[in-house]
């Protein structure tokens, strides 16, 4: 399992690799909505500073945690680029006149 947190990094770092790998290529694709669905389990730390925390369960884990209450959720990620409102190019660069 791995934290729902570190989930949503790792698919930072991977549209962040593809838009730097798309620079300069022809065919551009805008990103838009990026819709997630996970299986998820909810643990709560007990004590002063408690947390409680998501952990995505691997599709392959799903049987031996069936012990566990699992939840199923969708978010829906709108991805900017910081400091603009604008959705990020996950290939090529913008050409003048583009929106």
């Amino acid at each position: 399992m791995i934290e729902l947190a570190e989930m949503i990094r790792d698919l930072r770092r991977e549209l962040t690799d593809a838009m730097e790998h798309g620079a300069g290529e022809r065919l551009r694709f805008e990103l838009g909505p990026v819709e997630i669905a996970a299986t998820v389990t909810v643990t709560r730390e007990a004590g002063a500073g408690a947390k409680v925390r998501f952990w995505v369960v691997e599709g392959d884990a799903q049987g031996r945690r069936a012990h566990e209450h699992t939840q199923q959720i969708s978010l829906t990620l709108q991805p900017r680029l910081a400091g603009t409102n604008a959705p990020p190019f996950i290939s090529g660069e913008q050409a003048h006149g583009e929106r």
